[in-house]
């Protein structure tokens, strides 16, 4: 038996992206165990919410327990490096695929990404971009209010200095990937230079995945929880079984951390426990569409 209940999902989601973005609202895919469940958001806050229940046979249930692990999947994205070599290393000893990205223009950042290609990692530009908080900036950032040309010239300046890069994510980025505009000028430098776009959603505001979808540019967002938001080795541990569970549930998941001793210490327990958990580790490029 034929269940449709996915095929229907894929074209209500698409039907309510398309009027969440007439009407200004940016659209949060959240966990749901009965269903389909959307937030709505506009400025940063909730204005709407929409759960999405399918009703299924036994047989249909069994079925959807039985596949429910099958051909899961899930990305790990390290952010932050350029700077700590011993960090790099220990990343690239990790028997599994891994997708590192690299912020430009630090003292190893070149170095790092030439070693990355080497053992077979991918290579992201981490871009940065300007925050709403008080994070440190890194010296050059998009910001809006900048120019196309701007951002052209900015994008190439660190592509130059981080060499192999097949995509990109954002670095910080809470008030850029929210302006619309500059998210508009972004995508197409994107698109022409054939990079695919992995948005970290910094900020539940973020417009920066629907802008890279509308512009063609293949593209991708963190859907599970940061790994490290706590780096300290037993909270790493249970964000990353929650990227598995993520993963199995909604069969492709994007997981991000960061270069800290428990994060790496706790990836290096990883593969065991996907491969019992049925989740495939992979890189984030065969997680883009």
């Amino acid at each position: 038996m034929r269940n449709t209940a996915g095929v229907d999902a894929a074209k209500i989601q698409q039907a309510l992206s398309t009027v969440a973005t007439r009407n200004g609202l940016t659209q949060e895919p959240a966990e749901s165990r009965e269903g389909i469940l959307f937030y709505y958001l506009r400025s940063g806050s909730r204005t709407h919410a929409v759960h999405i229940h399918f009703n299924s046979s036994p047989a249909e249930q069994n079925e959807n327990a039985a596949s429910q692990t099958q051909g899961a999947k899930l990305a790990i994205i390290l952010d932050d490096l350029g700077s700590d070599r011993a960090a790099a290393e220990q990343i690239f000893e990790l028997p599994y695929p891994v997708t590192i990205s690299i912020l430009p223009n630090h003292e190893h950042s070149a170095e790092i990404a030439h070693e990355a290609l080497r053992h077979g990692c991918e290579v992201l530009l981490h871009l940065p971009m300007q925050a709403v908080g008080s994070e440190k900036p890194e010296a050059q950032e998009l910001r809006p209010g900048m120019s196309e040309g701007d951002v052209t010239h900015l994008l190439d300046e660190f592509l130059q200095n981080v060499p192999g890069v097949v995509g990109v994510n954002n670095h910080q980025g809470s008030q850029a990937t929210s302006d619309p505009k500059l998210m508009q000028e972004l995508m197409p430098v994107l698109r022409d230079r054939h990079l695919f776009y992995i948005d970290s959603r910094t900020t539940a505001a973020t417009v920066a995945y629907e802008e890279a979808q509308s512009s063609g540019v293949p593209s991708a967002f963190r859907n599970v929880p940061f790994l490290d938001d706590v780096a300290e080795l037993g909270a790493v541990r249970k964000q990353l079984q929650l990227a598995l569970r993520g993963a199995r549930e909604k069969q492709e998941a994007v997981a991000i951390g960061h270069p800290h001793p428990a994060t790496l210490q706790a990836l290096q327990e990883l593969q065991k426990q996907a491969q019992v958990q049925g989740v495939q580790l992979v890189l984030a490029s065969e997680l883009v569409h």
